[in-house]
């Protein structure tokens, strides 16, 4: 199956939502991403569990399509860029507006459709009962399942690779740290300083990274991988771009830990 494809997924039984009355006196706040995302932004917001969810920011990086005329009309709260700055730039600007809103707990979610909206419950949850500080949906918890889902074969070897080693160095035991859907408690954005990271891909290693670095927990629940036609995908080449930038990253942790090269990314 091709990233041009649309993925036919097999029904799975939905495992239990949490107690609604966990999130009671906590501010969640979704910020989406978006570039160029008209074709799959209503549905994605519509997809949205409303009852956890107090607000939806969406910042567009200077979207050629009609994304923003479309997030005008829809129930969320539109920041657009006069210029296109990249994916860390926008989740820069993302994370700083829910800050300012007072979320207690930020999702990020992309407005693409290639995760899913319902499982946000399940994603806050740990952060809610204090299991967790940072929250990672996972595709590779069942690698069938990936598969199945449409992420291509390539992408598979690449990530559970890359994650492997970076599990090695960091401590860590989790099945994929190059997932975009995320959940961060407001401690944990207020305590990394994401905005010295880069203005690419490699924004998301960075920020997990810093996590580790000032010793923020961090755990996973199992997410399905949608891929289709709609859905954006970076290439083989981008791929493999943002894998050697990543271990760049590692590197400048692993020293910064050893005391040998002291960086701004990883001082508080």
């Amino acid at each position: 199956m091709t990233d041009q494809q649309t993925a036919v997924l097999t029904p799975v039984p939905p495992a239990p939502e949490p107690d609604l009355r966990l999130r009671e006196g906590k501010r969640i706040v979704v910020v989406m991403p978006a570039r160029n995302a008209a074709r799959t932004l209503e549905r994605t917001v519509a997809a949205i569990p409303r009852a956890w969810v107090d607000e939806i920011v969406l910042v567009d990086d200077w979207s050629t399509d009609e994304t923003v005329s479309l997030a005008r009309r829809l129930p969320l709260h539109l920041i657009w860029h006069p210029h296109n700055v990249g994916y860390g730039g926008n989740q820069k600007t993302c994370y700083l507006e829910a800050l300012q809103r007072d979320a207690d707990i930020v999702v990020m979610l992309h407005p693409d459709g290639q995760y899913e909206p319902t499982l946000i419950p399940r994603l806050v949850e740990p952060i809610l009962t204090g299991r967790a500080d940072l929250v990672l949906g996972s595709r590779l918890t069942d690698l069938r399942a990936a598969r199945a889902g449409g992420m291509p074969l390539y992408k598979l070897v690449a990530n559970r690779v890359l994650t492997a080693v970076e599990n090695r160095f960091l401590g860590t035991d989790l099945s994929e740290l190059h997932t975009g859907y995320r959940a961060y408690s407001r401690d944990v954005l207020l305590g990394i300083p994401f905005l010295r990271n880069s203005l690419d891909f490699v924004f998301d290693s960075e920020v997990l990274m810093q996590a580790v670095h000032r010793g923020f927990r961090i755990t996973e629940v199992p997410a399905r991988t949608i891929y289709m036609s709609e859905a954006s995908s970076i290439g083989p080449g981008a791929s493999v771009v943002y894998g050697v930038k990543t271990l760049g990253v590692l590197a400048r942790f692993v020293a910064q830990r050893n005391g040998v090269w002291r960086t701004r990314r990883f001082e508080p």
